[in-house]
């Protein structure tokens, strides 16, 4: 599984998906400051699902018809970096075979996935 971790979402994330042996590609660390456009376009034409807190991207997606890979969108109550780890964990032990194509809503309690618009 590859991931494209957005810029908002940071390096502690990264790192760790890293840690885990998936393929990261981090927008703070290698493209800090592209658009959210240049964001989902290459998470689309390279098959990185993207990770991001950014509300812009349901937009994108459901409004636009933007096409993806797989977006999971933290919706978080504390934003610190160990919780987004510790949401993320519970995600791919549990769903990880789910996430590719879809866009997945997690909180700390509840996960909605979506299928592409």
């Amino acid at each position: 599984m590859r991931f494209l971790v957005d810029e908002c979402t940071g390096t502690r994330v990264a790192g760790w998906l890293r840690e885990q042996g998936y393929e990261v590609f981090s927008v703070y660390e290698e493209a800090r400051g592209i658009t959210d456009n240049t964001v989902i376009k290459k998470a689309f034409n390279e098959n990185w699902i993207l990770i991001t807190n950014d509300k812009d991207f349901g937009e994108k997606v459901y409004r636009e018809q933007t096409p993806h890979r797989g977006i999971i969108l933290l919706r978080l109550q504390d934003e610190r970096s160990a919780n987004k780890i510790d949401v993320l964990q519970r995600l791919l032990s549990v769903y990880r075979e789910r996430i590719p194509d879809r866009f997945v809503v997690v909180t700390e309690t509840q996960v909605r996935f979506r299928t592409k618009s």
